[in-house]
């Protein structure tokens, strides 16, 4: 199953608004709480600069970007940990996915409700925080007691999992998000074993208004500055800007839009590559004269697993990875003159794919 990434939030917020901008799925963007009550999943393509530079080196017949899955989750409100509104659905859509894109809404519109009453990030994030540090601690209280049994045979291993699992519980209990513990080893190892929902990595999304999207506003320098210990990255973007980009028909329309409101790009080209990174996801790229091709694979991958994602012979098969580099590429322009200065690599089984990577397998099976 493909990566997925979350888009959550307080109901009202701007979530559907932004998968809609994002996809060309249509959710239901309405003016009122849980517009969407289903989960709404959307494949959407990675902007990048080096697929389009080596379509212009190769001219191929047919270019393949490559993609992540978005899911965009229904909104949650106070008392979900406890099956509030639609809480219990909630929680377990959002144990289904990878990295979570946390929105939360930084601008003033006495046209749209907001769930409690007033235009508040900051307060917004501490609701869903506190209901999913609340959930995992319901979940860290029953390992914990299964961990006390088995410690009961006296293993030193086990009891020193219970004085983790209690040490994960007192963090939880501080109102910290188990993604910011510091852990190594077996440790860390339990932790993930957990799967808490806030071990998960998270990206924040302040949603504005148009004339705050480049530097924000005073909503923004207030959410910063309470997530500014959190291991988490922060972007500015306009749903209502990207809605209306989306809609437009031709590159053309949208460039000269994008000037007129002084954008280099759309906000979701940001967010997109934003999520690919908190997935700690790369991209490497097969090159030739009939297709060239993105592929998706995490980070540490070594060559024999990166082949696998085009076909499983290449894994099982492994001869050897023959690699360029993708500023070799725009430097010689042609696989002949890589050939003939010596650029091109021949790598075996421990060869650890980078990003940007342009690689050919051979395989024997």
């Amino acid at each position: 199953m493909p990566l997925q990434a979350g888009i959550v939030g307080l109901p009202n917020v701007g979530k559907s608004t932004l998968f809609n901008a994002l996809t060309s799925a249509k959710a239901l963007a309405a003016n009122y709480p849980f517009a969407t009550k289903d989960p709404n999943v959307g494949i959407i393509t990675v902007p990048d600069a080096r697929l389009d530079k080596l379509n212009e080196l190769v001219n191929p017949k047919s270019l393949v970007p490559t993609t992540i899955e978005i899911v965009d989750i229904a909104g949650l409100i106070k008392g979900a940990s406890k099956g509030e509104g639609l809480g219990n659905q909630f929680l377990a859509n959002i144990r289904e996915v990878d990295a979570i894109i946390h929105v939360v809404r930084c601008f003033r519109d006495d046209n749209v409700v907001h769930v409690d009453g007033g235009v508040d990030p900051v307060r917004d994030k501490e609701v869903i925080d506190t209901e999913l540090i609340l959930k995992d601690i319901d979940s860290v209280e029953k390992r914990i007691d299964r961990l006390r049994k088995q410690a009961k045979t006296g293993k030193k291993e086990d009891a020193h999992a219970v004085t983790v699992a209690e040490g994960i519980m007192e963090h939880l209990n501080q109102g910290n998000p188990a993604r910011s513990l510091q852990l190594e080893g077996d440790d860390a190892e339990l932790l993930r074993d957990m799967m808490l929902l806030t071990a998960k990595p998270v990206l924040y999304v302040c949603n504005v208004d148009e004339a705050s999207v480049n530097d924000g506003n005073q909503y923004t320098e207030r959410f910063k500055e309470a997530v500014k210990s959190e291991p988490a990255e922060v972007i500015y973007i306009s749903a209502a800007i990207e809605a209306e980009i989306a809609q437009m028909e031709t590159i053309e329309e949208r460039n000269e839009y994008l000037e007129m409101i002084g954008l280099h790009e759309p906000g979701v080209n940001r967010l997109i590559r934003a999520t690919y990174k908190l997935l700690d996801l790369i991209t490497y790229f097969t090159v030739g004269e009939k297709e060239v091709r993105a592929w998706t694979i995490r980070r540490g991958w070594k060559a024999p697993k990166a082949a696998s994602v085009i076909h499983t012979d290449f894994e099982k098969g492994f001869i050897r990875a023959e690699v360029i580099k993708f500023d070799d590429w725009v430097k010689y322009g042609s696989e002949a003159a890589i050939k003939e200065v010596g650029k091109m690599g021949v790598e075996g089984k421990e060869y650890v794919v980078h990003d940007g990577d342009c690689m050919h397998f051979r395989f024997n099976v």
